[in-house]
Parts: C-alpha cells; sequence; structure tokens
C-alpha cells in the first residue's frame, strides 16, 4: 500500500481534483439554473430547457475533465464505481483502486464546503440544495431502477469504446453526452448521480441522506454488472480483444482485461 502511494500519489490526487472540478461545476451551474435569484433561472422558467441547458454545459465539464493532462494521467474515473469495476477486469491493482476511491470521496467532499463558502445562501437554498442527488416524488426504487440503468449503460459504452482503436479517443466523448442526456431527462426521477462519492460528497455539507443507499447500490452493482457483460462478450469472441501497444499498457483504461500492466503507470511507460 504504502509502496503504491509513494510512486502513484500524483495520480491520486488527480482523481481528488477530477471529481472535486466536476461537483464545483454541478453544484456552481445548478444555483445558476436553479436559485430564483438568478438572472438565468428568472429567464428561464421552464424547467425542461434549463434542464437541457445543465446538461450541455455538464457534459462540456466531463469532457475537460477527461481530456485534461490530470484526466490523461489517471484515467479520468472520478467515480469509486469506474474504478471497483476495472479492477474487476484487472486493469488496476487493489492498492491503487483503494487509494483512487479513497481520494475521490476527498474530493467530492471538499467541493461543496468550497461551494458554501464562496456562494453562501444560494448554494444552501431549497431549490438547489446544495447540489445533492435525491429520489423524486416516484420514490426510491423508481430512483434505483433509473441508476442502475444510466450506470449500466455508460459503463458498457466506455468499456465499448475504449477497447476499439477507431473509437477509443471518443469514449470521453460519448461518456460527457450521456452524462448531458441523463442530466437533461432523468434527473427529477433521482437526481442524476451515477456515482457513489458525489452523492456523498454533497450529503455531508446538506446533511441530507435521503435514498444513500441507492446511490452506492445501484452504479456499484450496474457498472460491475457491466463489466462481467464485457468480459464475457470478449471471451465468446462477440468483440475482438484490442492488440497493439495501446492494449495493455497507457495511463488510459483499455478494453483488454488480460493480464499485463495495470495503471496508473509511470509517463515514461506511456
Amino acid at each position: 500500500m504504502l509502496n503504491a502511494f509513494k510512486h502513484h500519489w500524483p495520480n491520486y490526487l488527480a482523481e481528488a481534483g477530477g471529481l472535486m472540478a466536476f461537483m464545483l461545476g454541478a453544484g456552481g451551474f445548478t444555483t445558476l439554473f436553479e436559485y430564483p435569484g438568478s438572472l438565468v433561472r428568472q429567464a428561464i422558467p421552464s424547467d425542461l430547457p434549463r434542464h437541457a441547458l445543465l446538461g450541455l454545459v455538464m457534459g462540456l465539464v466531463t469532457a475537460g475533465i477527461v481530456y485534461s493532462p490530470w484526466g490523461m494521467r489517471s484515467g479520468a474515473h472520478i467515480n469509486p464505481a469506474v474504478t471497483l469495476s476495472f479492477w474487476r477486469l484487472g486493469k488496476i491493482s487493489g492498492p491503487d483502486a483503494v487509494f483512487y476511491a479513497l481520494f475521490q470521496f476527498l474530493g467530492a467532499i471538499i467541493a461543496p464546503v468550497l461551494l458554501l463558502w464562496a456562494i453562501g445562501e444560494p448554494f444552501a437554498h431549497e431549490k438547489v440544495k446544495f447540489a445533492t442527488t435525491q429520489p423524486g416524488p416516484q420514490g426510491q426504487l423508481i430512483a434505483f431502477a433509473a441508476e442502475f440503468a444510466m450506470s449500466f449503460l455508460l459503463m458498457l459504452a466506455l468499456l465499448l469504446a475504449i477497447n476499439s482503436e477507431r473509437f477509443e479517443k471518443l469514449a470521453g466523448a460519448a461518456a460527457a453526452s450521456l452524462i448531458a442526456l441523463y442530466i437533461a431527462i432523468e434527473s427529477p426521477l433521482s437526481g442524476m448521480s451515477l456515482n457513489p462519492a458525489r452523492s456523498f460528497g454533497s450529503a455531508v455539507t446538506a446533511g441530507q441522506w435521503s435514498g444513500m443507499w441507492l446511490y452506492f447500490a445501484a452504479p456499484i452493482l450496474s457498472m460491475l454488472l457491466a463489466a462481467e457483460l464485457f468480459r464475457h462478450l470478449l471471451e465468446a469472441g462477440w468483440i475482438a480483444a484490442k492488440a497493439g501497444p495501446g492494449a495493455s499498457r497507457g495511463p488510459h483504461l483499455v478494453g483488454d482485461y488480460k493480464p499485463g500492466p495495470t495503471y496508473p503507470v509511470d509517463r515514461a511507460m506511456a
């Protein structure tokens, strides 16, 4: 564990910073679009256009994180469920996965505190609620089903993209596009989380824990299921394992789950 930290601490900081950046964006733009005193909120009174614009902005934020130097260094998981899935596929070691998750939670906890300090009452307003994710009026089971389906589709799409030499570089764009779409149309059902650390971090500042179990269970279970399905599709020959030098090393996740170097990797190896 200590050896992993000694060699890969910059990657762990990149994960904390990546999720912190995402949550600063989510909290800041949610306040801009939802706080009743905001000029944007007053100019766009209808929920659907606001959600669509928020989704577009957060999609761009996600893409910026994934393709940033820090995101390129760590692989830009910024989600413990993603990290756990790639640990299951053998693409990240146990100690690295533990530190990735710990630093993801750390970044998720810090971001809302900074937003509350910087924005104050508008961020805490009942229409913004610290950008927490909470089940909608349809109830927790519907929220669980929505989070499960979204997480499964996102993880499977990522795995298929990064296993393809043709589409690998578009994986970040695919993730950003799905997140934008999810925010636009699904957020009334569950608040659109996909991420245990993201929901936990907001809840710590808000002190609101309604339905927290589903924001852990749904993404983790569904992304692990997507990873298992992808692995079996490879084994059955339904999809071809990516060949070439990018198939088993590099700072980004790769679709080839076969034994080989795991990441984070030193930049000299990339």
